[in-house]
């Protein structure tokens, strides 16, 4: 049977999860990446909740970006919510990329968050 690009997205990203849980001192760091936008949060699984988010629709992002779809538009994601994780005292979290291969986008991502001081 051939899957369809988004059922290996989701068949990736159940494996994944099945691994990595967020915790409220080491929340996990999820990735959902459309082809126009990117967006991270920081989740706590055991309180079941989001602790920061981020993503290229923010107000506060959206005016200094040209255009959403690009690796610069997701390091810039992953500063803006490397920044806000550190206002609430989070430095070190879990990283899920959300069933997305770990290139691209979703590595700019990382590699903004981790140059802005996230640990992971």
């Amino acid at each position: 049977m051939k899957y369809s690009r988004k059922q290996s997205v989701q068949r990736r990203h159940s494996r994944i999860r099945r691994k990595l849980s967020g915790t409220a001192e080491r929340p996990r760091l999820s990735v959902f990446r459309s082809n126009n936008h990117i967006y991270a949060q920081l989740i706590d699984d055991v309180a079941q909740s989001t602790l920061v988010s981020a993503s290229t629709v923010d107000p506060d992002l959206k005016k200094s970006l040209s255009t959403t779809g690009t690796c610069d538009a997701s390091t810039k994601v992953g500063e803006l919510i490397a920044k806000r994780a550190l206002d609430k005292g989070l430095k070190q979290v879990v990283f899920d990329r959300g069933g997305n291969l770990y290139h691209g986008r979703v590595k700019a991502l990382a590699d903004g968050a981790r140059s802005a001081g996230l640990e992971f």
